[in-house]
């Protein structure tokens, strides 16, 4: 790839996604700062590691100094108490941005999720500037960090995307997954050109396989980031039922939608 990245920072670098994206971006990326509340090795001179949690704003800020873009994975990435995603998923993200702009970052990239629109029904093709149905509080949370990147980048300028994230797997392990898959090829595609597409203020846009079988247009970003995504679910289809009930109907968030998966988490 003949475009640089410069010095990138990636939060949650050892969560399901961040070792994926390392090492996607390693060798376009001028260095790498690894940030995790885990023990993180750098490979060689090219990354440094950084022990720190998302709640600490001034240890963020160090960070970020001098980085050209953010890449923000780190958060609690399904159902969980509506008090936790909040810390984590809001407050988490807030500090972000903050210290993005804070430390003069130009460009952020939030890993949203598709879920910020589960509760659409699977026969309801959804564009990004629809309004957003969560299927669950986890969903909620994402719902209300895209809008934090909508307002610092129309209050303060900062270049804000958010990549509303499939189903991240190395294959297709589900029925739903036909319509969600993320392969990891893809991901890392969408990740750098989220990082390097020009003249962008605030870009929301699925971040997804190819899939024949999708619920979410993609054609955001493929104008707006100049991605188009090459892998596509369907060669698993014979792997999976034909006549699965989640294609009878119902949410696109399939089994994470619904008050089984909610009441749970709501206490007594």
């Amino acid at each position: 790839m003949d475009v640089k990245l410069g010095r990138v920072v990636i939060t949650g670098a050892a969560g399901r996604i961040g070792p994926t994206v390392r090492e996607g971006l390693r060798e376009d990326a001028d260095h790498l700062v690894l940030v995790d509340t885990a023990d993180i090795q750098p490979e060689d001179g090219a990354e440094t590691a950084v022990e720190a949690d998302i709640g600490d704003r001034a240890a963020l800020c160090e960070a970020f100094r001098g980085a050209d873009a953010v890449v923000h994975l780190a958060a609690i990435t399904d159902e969980a108490g509506f008090d936790d995603l909040l810390d984590a998923n809001v407050r988490g993200t807030l500090n972000v941005l903050e210290a993005a702009r804070r430390a003069g970052v130009p460009r952020v990239v939030l890993f949203s999720s598709n879920r910020v629109t589960g509760n659409y029904p699977i026969h309801h093709h959804v564009f990004p500037d629809e309004p957003p149905r969560p299927d669950g509080f986890y969903g909620v949370t994402k719902v209300a960090a895209e809008a934090l990147g909508q307002l610092y980048a129309d209050t303060f300028g900062l270049e804000v995307v958010a990549l509303r994230v499939g189903s991240f797997e190395e294959q297709p392990t589900e029925t739903r997954h036909l319509a969600t898959w993320l392969s990891p090829r893809d991901c890392v595609g969408f990740v750098r050109a989220a990082i390097t597409a020009p003249n962008v203020n605030f870009v929301a846009a699925y971040a997804v396989s190819g899939n024949a079988r999708r619920f979410w247009d993609l054609s955001v970003g493929e104008s707006e980031l100049g991605y188009r995504p090459v892998d596509d679910a369907s060669v698993y289809a014979g792997d999976f039922p034909d006549d699965d009930p989640f294609w009878h109907g119902g949410p696109q968030g399939g089994d994470f939608a619904g008050p089984e998966a909610l009441l749970p988490h709501l206490g007594e």
